[in-house]
């Protein structure tokens, strides 16, 4: 890596091995660059005192606040018998709040002395709760004292960088190493063109670096943080700008359907017309699937918005055009489901080869883990002679014996669960890279889809077909009212007694497997039990429900571990209305099909993450009769896991929940496979406040790339790329 020598000096060089080591292991930090790279969080004025009000449960926390009062108790204990065992109760406050610190033992002598009432410090610690009240036990501290020469004034107004810091490491440790690794800021090659940090009026990325670590204005911070913002979302952009161009050079088969070809008996047969949403969309896929150069399209749209047809229908028009289409699904109950009703809507036009198989029908071959031999041998055998014409499968599809006569379309149905690895290995079944289609349930802002598939060009669906129903959504909170979870389940015995079915969605499966084998876990006291207890389970919450509330309904359950052809025989027992509630894991998720089923009760619902909650109502109101989803939770109603529920029972915007998720989980590595948490790519730049940057950085990226495809007059724009994109991240722009 061509990175400049200052900057890639070792931090154990610099800094020593001891402090090197702790910020290799707990904030993987190596060089003197990621350390100039580790921005602070926020920052504090010295005279100002941290709002105490607001701190986040069991999280490590840095906090500027004043000593209120402090007082040392002696007590016995096993350890001091005769009363010399001691503990110091410190109580700081921002003004307003109160803060509980406590130190034992051997511990308590040095605050003892230095933290008397009227002492400003900045305290660094685990925040819990004893007594219902919030303390740190044992916290880091680090006294706030002027120095002679300074003025009241300018010690007050002074900021001190707060940074994401660690129990190992407090920020201002880090501070120091940072102060001592500054001078280097200067030597920082610059990745922006001249050209455009000249044009947008930023900061030199030295003096940035500067003004972030080291700000005497809160102006300063504004100007770094622009400046650093530009580079996140440049250097991004331009990565995947590359990679769009890279792929506008390969080569593809063009697949044009025939006029009057298997597309066309398929349209004559569906029995409603197909929505606006849909047939624009289709549009803009049949026009890339027309192109000698492979599509790269992603499909996001609502639930139930109708993405299967859309697909189905793009898979149909690639056999037309003499190709194979794949379709690879997350979970084998959902390749399952995929099968069944993508075989029930072609109907004899996918018994191509069989007596009573219309003229220009195919095969739909079914391809996952947990197939028989003879069958899995059978539909190998129709993939590589093409007899098949569409397969739809698991991670099964991506190994060495699949082989496919001609794969013209790969449809990647929920992108997230995939590796990059797997999705590759399928694009290499083609004998010329095939057409990709990736398709998604869980709405993604504009932002999002800019930087996390930038590389592909984007439709929506936000339409929903007509006579789907609305669906009420509601919490039930269960500590503070008991009597609304009783009736949440007389709601569910209404649904059966209307001719209905329901849903009832548990976090974890429930066997011995799943629990802790831990004697202590058994010790602990009935507050912390409330406050810890594991998560509801499948296996035991349909035990309660057909001794209890739903008892004489026929209740069954569904959860990964089951047999497949168990879990299959279960889903047919549901889908033909057999068994009135369904107790699932999240293996429902997705794809899962029963117009019938309207209700839906979700334990534990703060469990589960916003875009999940609304992948698992989505399984409701797919009939013409109404879905009712309750969310079931014990959580208080301050917290934020509640204030999440509301937000999802009060909109059934899929985009607008996934801003709001996005907002609280964090964007996440984008370039990773990362979901969502803090582990992120991006430090100053926040996907959706930043909007206006991201496409603004995308529109000079592009003009860059499209100007030098190898980047040769740039080499500090190359330098940045290279740091970007290591050697994961690189297969995974290459490999998307």
């Amino acid at each position: 890596m061509d990175l400049v020598p200052a900057l890639e000096e070792p931090l154990k060089k610099v800094l020593g091995p001891p402090t090197a080591k702790v910020m290799a292991e707990h904030l993987g930090l190596h060089t003197v660059g990621d350390l100039l790279h580790h921005y602070p969080r926020r920052y504090e004025e010295r005279g100002q005192l941290t709002h105490l009000a607001d701190l986040p449960m069991d999280e490590h926390v840095t906090v500027v606040a004043m000593v209120a009062d402090a007082r040392l108790h002696t007590f016995a204990s096993a350890k001091a018998p005769r009363g010399k065992g001691q503990r110091l109760e410190v109580t700081i406050t921002d003004g307003n709040g109160r803060l509980q610190l406590v130190f034992f033992g051997a511990g308590v002598h040095k605050p003892h002395k230095e933290l008397l009432p009227g002492t400003r410090a900045m305290f660094a610690g685990k925040v819990s709760v004893f007594n219902r009240r919030l303390q740190l036990a044992h916290p880091a501290y680090e006294l706030l004292r002027g120095d002679s020469d300074e003025t009241v004034e300018t010690w007050a107004g002074a900021l001190i960088p707060l940074y994401p810091a660690t129990a190992k490491l407090e920020s201002w440790k880090i501070g120091k190493a940072v102060q001592t690794v500054l001078p280097s800021a200067q030597e920082a090659v610059d990745p922006l063109p001249d050209s455009l940090r000249e044009g947008r009026g930023l900061v030199s990325l030295p003096e940035a670096l500067l003004k972030i670590h080291r700000p005497h204005t809160k102006a300063d911070i504004e100007d770094a943080r622009s400046r650093l913002k530009w580079d996140e979302a440049f250097v991004l952009q331009v990565a995947l700008a590359r990679r769009r161009h890279a792929d506008a050079q390969l080569p593809a088969v063009a697949r044009r359907p025939q006029p009057d070809g298997l597309l066309s008996a398929f349209d004559d047969r569906l029995p409603f017309t197909l929505t606006e949403g849909q047939q624009k969309v289709s549009k803009e896929i049949f026009d890339d699937l027309a192109t000698e150069h492979p599509m790269h399209r992603l499909l996001q749209g609502e639930v139930g918005s109708g993405k299967t047809m859309v697909a189905l229908r793009a898979m149909l028009a690639t056999v037309d055009a003499g190709g194979q289409a794949a379709m690879l699904a997350p979970t084998e109950v959902l390749a399952q489901q995929h099968h069944r009703s993508i075989v029930e809507m072609m109907g004899e036009l996918a018994e191509g080869g069989m007596l009573g198989g219309a003229e220009h029908a195919t095969k739909v071959v079914l391809l996952t883990g947990s197939m028989g031999t003879a069958a899995r041998k059978q539909a190998l055998l129709d993939l590589v002679t093409g007899e098949a014409g569409i397969v739809i499968g698991t991670h099964a599809l991506i190994e060495d014996k699949v082989q496919f006569h001609d794969l013209g379309l790969v449809v990647v149905d929920e992108q997230h669960r995939f590796g990059v690895e797997q999705r590759d290995a399928l694009r290499g079944k083609g004998k010329q890279p095939p057409h990709l289609l990736v398709m998604t349930a869980t709405p993604i802002p504009r932002t999002v889809a800019m930087t996390v598939f930038g590389d592909l060009e984007t439709s929506v669906l936000d339409q929903l077909p007509a006579g789907r129903s609305p669906i009420a959504s509601h919490v039930v909170p269960a500590a503070d009212k008991p009597h609304f979870l009783a009736r949440a389940w007389e709601r569910v015995r209404e649904e059966v007694e209307n001719g209905h079915q329901g849903y009832v969605v548990c976090p974890r499966i429930g066997d011995a497997i799943d629990e802790p084998a831990d004697p202590k876990k058994a010790r602990r006291s009935a507050e912390d039990e409330a406050e810890k207890r594991p998560p509801l389970a499948v296996l035991e919450v349909a035990d309660q429900l057909t001794k209890g509330p739903l008892k004489g309904l026929r209740v069954e359950v569904l959860h990964g571990r089951m047999h497949p052809d168990d879990k299959d025989a279960v889903m047919r027992r549901f889908a033909a209305g057999e068994t009135h509630v369904l107790v699932a894991t999240t293996v429902i998720e997705v794809g899962v099909n029963v117009p019938n089923a309207t209700a839906m009760v979700i334990m534990d619902a703060d469990r589960f993450g916003v875009s999940q909650l609304h992948q698992l109502r989505g399984r409701v109101g797919r009939g013409s009769a109404a879905g009712l989803c309750l969310l079931v939770t014990e959580m208080p109603e301050a917290s934020a896991a509640r204030q999440r529920l509301n937000a999802v029972a009060s909109t059934l915007d899929g985009f607008e929940l996934s801003r709001i998720d996005l907002e609280q989980r964090r964007e996440g590595d984008v370039l990773g496979q990362a979901q969502s948490g803090a582990r992120t790519s991006l430090k100053v730049l926040a996907v959706i406040e930043d909007e206006e940057v991201i496409a603004e950085a995308r529109e000079e990226a592009v003009a860059v790339v499209e100007a030098d495809p190898e980047l040769a007059n740039l080499p500090g724009l190359r330098t940045a790329l290279d740091a970007l994109l290591d050697e994961e991240r690189e297969q995974y722009l290459e490999k998307g």
